[in-house]
């Protein structure tokens, strides 16, 4: 029998090795590793302030003396970087195409050192309100990084590229509420070193002065070994930037279902992630029969310091063979699906308190939660191949990531006053027995579910495909 022949024994339908899968290209590790090290700085700013901050507004005597109301200043205060990031992101990214990188984010790590200082010598509620906006209104970094990573990647490498933003972001937050909550009130905790009247006038500057000179070495480490990532295209001829290929596109051209549903479920997860770091250390500080779990500014500050770390490390190991197998969108979902058990044991956890239960049951759910919301975590990274496969071309990517940034910025400004606002006010009102603000959040996490089912299946890695990485 020749080839071509067949007989009653030759299958109909030949079956086909699976096609290889492509060789990962190596990362760019000297370039990545720097453009991380600007990344910490910004949970250095935003999260190094949560162990303390309600303690702040007690002692500013901002609510009168109702600790009830210290919910409602908490979340004014985290929620304000947000607000005011939301206002420029956008215009520092667009600016970051034309200009570079480079530029755009050591003025972001310069800003977020001088708020932090400011932050810390601030003893009323305004100087504080002015101090978060400066923050705010100077940092753009993170869709500027995100837009360089993904310009030092392609679609081979992409997953384990992004994967490193968790880490980064994980270290940060490992380190930032170690700070907050260890150095806050030093002549209290180191009464020999810290014998000066001005620690005890400015009890909070010390966590905020040493967060502000890891970000001050992290410039001049970004200024000195930093090389822009940004191709040097010339400059588009004014009126001509559609006819460009390599070109910014205007910002209406960025106003597309192919860009825009990666950015909307973008936002949902930011809305919810950042309401669950909100409620996080106003939930542990705040009393029992408050609905929370009386633990001091150092055990919260312990408590994010090792779930960062924990994050951390199961992010670089996992989620690039997770991500693998899986695909990012049932990861994507996955993580969003595990909101719902997240926010159900936070009133378990004070039902146990209250009851009398062996404080070893709490602690059981509690790191319960920590484990959900690490697994959680990887739909960042997901989203965000998502988000830079969508970019129209590599001189958009800023712009595209600008977008995201704007509009997550606007979610996390309000997810924080929104989220610790319903908390006061579920236990303030007895609401739902105090756990208004719970069944809130998993509702949201049902619309955040039924958005994520919308992205397209492995989509992303077509569209990756145009976007090659720079060379050293």
């Amino acid at each position: 029998m020749t080839y071509y022949e067949s007989d009653e024994e030759t299958p109909l339908l030949i079956k086909q090795d699976p096609p290889p899968r492509p060789i990962e290209t190596p990362l760019q590790w000297g370039q990545l590793l720097i453009l991380l090290v600007t990344l910490i700085c910004e949970p250095l700013a935003s999260q190094s302030i949560y162990p303390f901050i309600t303690q702040l507004i007690s002692e500013l005597d901002i609510t009168g003396g109702d600790e009830k109301k210290v919910g409602y200043y908490a979340g004014i205060i985290e929620s304000l970087f947000f607000a005011t990031q939301a206002c420029t992101v956008l215009q520092w990214s667009r600016l970051s195409d034309r200009i570079g990188r480079k530029p755009v984010l050591l003025t972001g790590l310069f800003g977020l050192c001088l708020s932090v200082v400011c932050f810390g010598l601030s003893r009323s509620f305004w100087s504080l309100v002015i101090s978060r906006c400066i923050c705010g209104m100077l940092n753009g970094n993170i869709g500027v990084m995100k837009s360089a990573i993904g310009e030092l990647t392609d679609s081979t490498n992409r997953a384990r590229g992004f994967s490193l933003i968790p880490i980064v972001w994980s270290a940060g937050s490992t380190i930032a509420p170690i700070i907050g909550g260890s150095l806050a009130k030093p002549y209290e905790r180191f009464p020999e070193t810290f014998q000066s009247p001005f620690w005890r006038e400015f009890p909070y500057f010390l966590p905020c002065a040493v967060a502000a000179s890891i970000m001050l070495v992290c410039f001049f480490f970004c200024l000195v070994f930093l090389k822009e990532t940004l191709g040097h295209y010339p400059s588009p001829i004014d009126g001509q930037e559609s006819l460009d290929k390599d070109a910014p596109v205007p910002m209406k051209a960025l106003l597309h279902s192919r860009v825009l549903l990666p950015v909307f479920n973008y936002v949902v997860l930011a809305f919810l992630e950042i309401g669950l770091l909100a409620l996080q250390p106003l939930f542990y500080s705040m009393p029992f029969e408050l609905g929370g779990l009386a633990l001091r500014p150092q055990t919260i500050g312990y408590i994010l310091g090792a779930f960062g770390a924990t994050n951390g490390v199961f992010q670089f190991f996992f989620f690039p063979s997770i991500v693998g197998r899986f695909t990012p969108k049932p990861v994507f979902i996955a993580g969003i699906v595990l909101f719902i058990p997240i926010f159900c044991l936070f009133p378990v956890m004070n039902t146990l308190a209250r009851s009398g239960a062996p404080a070893i049951y709490v602690w059981i759910v509690l790191v319960i939660q920590l484990g959900m919301c690490v697994v959680m975590d990887m739909s960042y990274s997901c989203i965000f191949m998502f988000i830079t496969a969508a970019a129209p071309n590599r001189r958009s990517l800023g712009a595209t990531n600008g977008l995201s940034q704007t509009t997550v910025s606007v979610a996390r400004a309000i997810g924080p006053a929104m989220t610790t606002s319903l908390y006061s006010f579920s236990v303030q009102y007895h609401f739902l027995g105090g756990k208004l603000v719970y069944v809130v959040l998993m509702v949201l996490t049902l619309f955040a579910l039924a958005l994520a089912k919308k992205l397209p299946e492995d989509g992303w890695k077509d569209r990756c495909e145009t976007l090659e990485p720079l060379s050293d």
